[in-house]
């Protein structure tokens, strides 16, 4: 148990992206779409190198938006294991928003993306050896 603990702490994952225009709608906050796109990437990432295999997204779990990012802040997505199956794995993502003149940062989404580790004939194999 302990060798998957280092696992899981060796693999945590930590982005940061500027929320640019492009990247936001009408109320200039960054788009849910946007987001989840983020988090995505970020727990791909997570679980790839926690496993080392190819993994593919299987589902997410409760996406909780409790406040809008706007344009101009930073954000910083912690993505980590937080469970592991036989041949899936479980990735709670946090993000961060930071303003990008001040010190203020507090966490405004939290999700939980579920990968399986595939094979050559893309069939699940173990997440771990």
């Amino acid at each position: 148990m302990a060798n998957i603990e280092a696992l899981k702490d060796e693999s945590e994952t930590r982005i940061f992206k500027a929320v640019f225009p492009n990247t936001t709608n009408h109320y200039d906050t960054l788009f849910g779409g946007t987001t989840l796109h983020m988090m995505d990437e970020a727990s791909f990432i997570c679980a790839t190198r926690f496993s080392r295999k190819k993994v593919v997204t299987v589902s997410t779990d409760k996406i909780d938006f409790t406040k809008p990012i706007p344009q101009g802040s930073i954000v910083e997505l912690i993505a980590r294991v937080n469970k592991v199956g036989r041949s899936s794995c479980v990735v709670k993502v946090d993000m961060f928003m930071e303003d990008m003149y001040s010190d203020e940062r507090e966490k405004v989404v939290t999700g939980y993306f579920t990968f399986v580790a595939i094979g050559e004939d893309k069939k699940p194999v173990g997440i771990l050896d």
